[in-house]
């Protein structure tokens, strides 16, 4: 074999690569014995007609197609891996001889990754944002737990107020028509939570247990239904039951029922602890998001399209995995969102194409810093994954994780070193 590179534009590569005689050969030997049997020669069962005779009767390029992909099976891997480049897409092959007894020579156009040309990525000053607990989150924290132990009591006559729960029938119309999904049946809304369109809860206020009334709102312009997009309709509700929310008092008894604290006092020291954790882990990712940023704000590298374009593959089906969880598909998240395809592909590019130049990055900064990762640090990241499996016999499920996935662990821990490497060389500023 034979190879000659050329480049021909921005990160396109093509390869002439010649397979000589004998090895041609014996690709059309083994086009024969794949084929030979789909073939019929009168004087000669199926499947038994000598090489020699069946060139005469169909000719040789019968045997052509087959032949050419076992030559370019067994080549290109070969002048791709002799020539140090990285496709990052299937070639584009097209034959320039092809005769029996002679070489066979064919062209590989392909696309290969791109060259990054690094800018300043040591000594970076990026902004960090801080965050601190103040008071009103640890407040709506504890609401939030006063309203999963609230009680609900039950009004024997009155009018529905903001805050109560209103145990409603409901039926929609737009132009004295019902629409599907417009029914309900002994709902429990609570008014002032704004599960429902415009000022519905609202105009209920003030509504008598037993009541009947008809309530105009309109649909908001991107509602997610085609049908019922910006238009208004008219509701018949009637209240068949009026609720009231009781909270508990905030106070040592209601600590000691919902925690594991004695007092009030330790449970908001408790939240706010876990607030302060949280927030760090906060400033931690943003940080290192923007550190991210500028480095590859500096970087020079021209994207071939294919690569935003299998990235946005990658992403749509993350996309429906995640949707398959949710009892959903792709077609029910399209229409329910005023969604297409196109749509969400063109929406997902601009995230696709920071993701593929961070990537790239990334991978050229450990190159140059000669990032590297140990035996050691590929076990330790194959007991995080054993561990999420929840499996009692962690170490034997880590060492069949190396087995089956060594090669993207590594690259997991040299991207991890890689990114801390450049966070530790990074001036934070502090907001």
């Amino acid at each position: 074999m034979n190879v000659k590179m050329e480049k021909t534009e921005a990160n396109v590569v093509k390869l002439e690569i010649t397979v000589d005689a004998d090895k041609f050969s014996e690709a059309l030997k083994k086009s024969y014995n794949k084929n030979v049997k789909k073939f019929s020669v009168p004087g000669f069962r199926k499947g038994k007609t000598p090489i020699g005779v069946l060139k005469k009767y169909y000719g040789i390029e019968v045997l052509y197609e087959d032949a050419i992909n076992f030559c370019c099976e067994d080549t290109y891997p070969k002048a791709v891996e002799e020539n140090n480049i990285e496709p990052v897409d299937y070639p584009q092959i097209d034959i320039v001889q092809i005769e029996e007894g002679k070489d066979f020579i064919y062209t590989a156009q392909v696309i290969v990754k791109p060259e990054v040309e690094l800018g300043e990525y040591k000594g970076l000053e990026v902004k960090k944002v801080k965050y601190e607990v103040n008071e009103e989150e640890v407040q709506k924290q504890l609401t939030a737990m006063q309203e999963r132990n609230s009680r609900q009591e039950v009004k024997e006559e009155g009018n529905v107020e903001d805050g109560n729960i209103a145990v409603i029938d409901f039926k929609g119309f737009i132009d004295d028509v019902a629409f599907e999904g417009g029914e309900g049946k002994d709902y429990p809304l609570e008014i002032g939570s704004g599960t429902f369109i415009g000022d519905f809860e609202q105009q209920l206020i003030g509504t008598a247990l037993g009541e009947t009334k008809k309530i105009n709102v309109n649909f908001p312009e991107n509602y997610g239904k085609e049908e019922l997009n910006g238009k208004p309709a008219t509701f018949e509700v009637t209240v068949n039951e009026i609720k009231v929310k009781e909270l508990p008092e905030l106070d040592d008894e209601f600590a000691k029922e919902v925690s594991e604290f004695d007092t009030l006092e330790e449970l908001k020291n408790d939240i706010k602890a876990k607030a302060q954790e949280s927030n760090e882990l906060r400033e931690k990712r943003e940080f290192e998001e923007a550190v991210l940023e500028a480095v590859c704000a500096n970087a020079t590298i021209d994207i071939p399209e294919v690569m935003v374009e299998k990235e946005i593959d990658q992403m749509m089906r993350d996309l429906e995995m995640r949707l398959k969880y949710q009892g959903l598909d792709l077609e029910t998240y399209y229409a329910y969102t005023n969604n297409t395809e196109q749509k969400m592909r063109d929406f997902m590019k601009e995230n696709a194409e920071k993701k593929v130049k961070t990537d790239l990055v990334l991978e050229k900064v450990g190159e140059v810093e000669k990032v590297e990762a140990t035996e050691e640090e590929i076990k330790e990241k194959a007991m995080e994954v054993a561990k999420q499996y929840g499996d009692k016999e962690i170490e034997k499920t880590a060492d069949l994780i190396v087995k089956a996935q060594g090669e993207l662990l590594k690259t997991d821990v040299v991207i991890e070193k890689t990114i801390k490497l450049l966070v530790e060389n990074t001036k934070s500023i502090e907001e």
